[in-house]
């Protein structure tokens, strides 16, 4: 199973659109995971013409009246993936979001909320950010591929802003 996933879009808020190459990126995945601050449902949309989106509710989705879901609970392929926005303070404390992954009883749990990526493994979690594709803090525009084989699971982030991203079209091996 190949899995999209991106956050903190804010869009029309802070952005236009979602940049093509990350169409061009999730063209082949079975599932995009969205993990908050979409800020319009266009966003949803949007990805949904790719494939299946399941999104979450962040901050700014929350004052914008978006009704989705704080958290969402998926097993994919016999594996606990917890979703949620992430709102600590500080941002992308790992201790804090570690709790929220106890909490939702996952073993990997992707959040946004930072606006950089990040993939950190804890003794007993994983940590997956993707960043943000249109407005990143003190890093490149990102988004990430989740690959589940066999119940293992491999994460990467994909900087959008790469020039060789960009030249290759993105090919999921490189």
């Amino acid at each position: 199973m190949l899995i999209g996933v991106i956050s903190d879009t804010h869009i029309p808020e802070r952005a236009q659109n979602i940049p093509e190459i990350v169409f061009d990126i999730f063209k082949d995945v079975d599932l995009i995971l969205h993990a908050g601050d979409l800020v319009s449902l266009s966003v949803k949309k949007q990805l949904e013409t790719i494939n299946p989106t399941i999104c979450v509710q962040g901050n700014i989705d929350r004052y914008m009246g978006l009704k989705l879901p704080e958290r969402k609970k998926l097993n994919l392929e016999g594996i606990e993936i917890g979703l949620t926005h992430g709102e600590v303070y500080p941002r992308g404390d790992t201790q804090q979001l570690r709790y929220i992954g106890l909490e939702m009883g996952v073993k990997v749990l992707i959040t946004g909320h930072t606006h950089w990526s990040f993939i950190k493994k804890l003794p007993d979690m994983l940590l997956l950010n993707p960043g943000s594709p249109t407005v990143p803090r003190l890093s490149d525009p990102s988004v990430m591929i989740i690959e589940i084989d066999d119940g293992k699971l491999d994460a990467s982030i994909v900087k959008i802003g790469d020039p060789i991203c960009k030249a290759l079209n993105f090919k999921k091996d490189q």
